[in-house]
């Protein structure tokens, strides 16, 4: 869509929004706000979305480039293995 196409729908649906909200159908208002949200790219994204990346803030002392990059949730179920422990596995005496 081109930009006077979104802002023709947008005064469009913020006529509706105001119309709805008049009429006491707040439900229908409310979904009229979302959608002019979405087309601002202002809507938050809803979870379980597949293009849904979460990024964290850089732990403590961390800066320049590349301490703002995408961190992965793990799947769900995913446990963290133990770590070895390096005293006592592994190799025998000699």
């Amino acid at each position: 869509m081109s930009s006077r196409s979104i802002n023709l729908r947008l005064v469009e649906l913020n006529k509706q929004m105001q119309a709805a909200a008049e009429a006491m159908d707040f439900e229908k208002a409310t979904a009229l706000r979302n959608e002019m949200a979405r087309l601002k790219g202002e809507a938050p994204v809803q979870p379980g979305d597949p293009d849904t990346v979460t990024v964290s803030q850089p732990p403590p002392g961390a800066m320049g480039l590349g301490t703002q990059v995408p961190v992965r949730q793990p799947p769900k179920g995913w446990v963290k293995p133990k770590k070895p422990d390096f005293m006592t596995g592994g190799k025998g005496r000699k």
